[in-house]
């Protein structure tokens, strides 16, 4: 772990309500301070002694600005929810996923052009035009494993099942490269890539060579029986009587497309690897946040885990994640220095909504936008 890591994660433990330091702003005017009296009424409906919560931080020119949490992790031990609670982040896995392809690409064990039936044993033959890059991009046209995951299903699906799954399809949605539709089959296959290619185990590779290296001590991408999540929240869903579990579904343990653990206290270290290209070099990360141009010359609007638009001039990364028990999102300005994120044990809500307007606050602007993923095909 590098020392700017540390600092950073030993500032976050040592102001885990709320930061008042502004670090080093990128204008010369200083940006709005985050009041708890305009923050907190954000989080009413986390904010509870007897529901499911909510973690969120905000990180701006390398410094916690904002680290907050509601609600409770567990309901039925009744333990509160923390900035250290660690929920499963869902699709937000998916930037760590693309991570793990960039670090091989860079190595040169693997290329972007790769045609993946070349490389991975098993992948069905008529998925043969589909490039590691597509995968990346939502660009494929691979069919969702989901859809053939029947109902009495009572064993979880693991990444491997996957390529048998996607086996019951013979064709893809659209030829590859030519459109965008979201899949979480493209980001289970990544997961085999890099096991294939990087010589271990997916959760392994994970762990060698970012978790660790960036001192993110407790993430996880976590396998029943193999491994285990400290300060675990639970999901939970809302029914006329309230909240009941709902912490896994027979898709819960595939891990490529959304498998990791982890909270806003050690995302505070991923994201500083990101502003810092300390993982890979600041080419490849420029790449990964350049969305994928179509054939007939529109953006895809994602590139390799990320979603990317434009906001009143600014470039923007997004994403959001939605499984069994938990929604989470993730929204990023790169040249203004500024992420939020926000970590819930509920299903449903809109915590990019949360997000969004956090990031109005500090950066000063106001207005409702719409999310790229709200317009993408297979998102919900």
């Amino acid at each position: 772990m590098t020392d700017c890591s540390l600092s950073i994660l030993a500032l976050f433990a040592a102001f885990s309500l709320l930061v008042g330091c502004a670090g080093t702003p990128s204008s010369a005017r200083p940006p709005p301070a985050m009041d708890v009296r305009t923050v907190d009424p954000l989080f009413a409906a986390y904010d509870s002694p007897e529901g499911p919560g909510a973690s969120v931080v905000v990180i701006h020119d390398g410094q916690v600005v904002l680290g907050r949490a509601y609600g409770l992790a567990d309901l039925q031990a009744r333990t509160p929810a923390t900035p250290e609670t660690h929920y499963r982040l869902a699709s937000l896995t998916k930037q760590f996923t693309a991570m793990a392809i960039l670090l091989l690409v860079e190595e040169g064990k693997l290329r972007y052009d790769d045609r993946v039936v070349d490389v991975l044993p098993g992948f069905p033959v008529y998925l043969r035009e589909v490039r590691v890059r597509h995968l990346l991009q939502h660009t494929s046209g691979i069919w969702d494993y989901e859809a053939f995951v029947p109902d009495t299903q009572s064993v979880q699906v693991k990444d491997r099942d996957v390529l048998e799954l996607l086996s019951h399809a013979d064709r893809t949605y659209f030829p590859p490269g030519t459109a965008v539709r979201y899949s979480n089959s493209g980001y289970a296959v990544l997961a085999l890539l890099v096991e294939r290619v990087g010589g271990m185990p997916f959760a392994r590779f994970l762990h060698e060579r970012i978790f660790a290296p960036l001192g993110m001590r407790s993430t996880v991408a976590h396998e029943e029986g193999v491994s285990t999540v400290s300060r675990r929240a639970y999901g939970y869903v809302a029914d006329s009587k309230g909240f009941r579990p709902r912490d896994q579904s027979p898709t819960s343990a595939v891990l490529g497309d959304g498998g990791i653990y982890s909270s806003v206290a050690e995302l505070v270290a991923w994201n500083a690897a990101l502003d810092r290209h300390a993982l890979v070099s600041a080419e490849t990360q420029r790449l990964a946040w350049t969305p994928a141009t179509l054939p007939d010359g529109s953006s895809a609007r994602y590139g390799f885990g990320w979603f990317i638009d434009e906001d009143q001039g600014r470039v923007r990364l997004s994403h959001h994640g939605e499984t069994s028990g938990f929604t989470n999102a993730i929204v990023k300005y790169p040249e203004q220095r500024l992420t939020v994120i926000v970590l819930t044990n509920r299903a449903g809500g809109e915590p990019w909504r949360i997000a969004q307007r956090l990031a109005d606050l500090r950066l000063g602007t106001e207005g409702t936008r719409v999310w790229p993923f709200e317009t993408m095909p297979n998102t919900r």
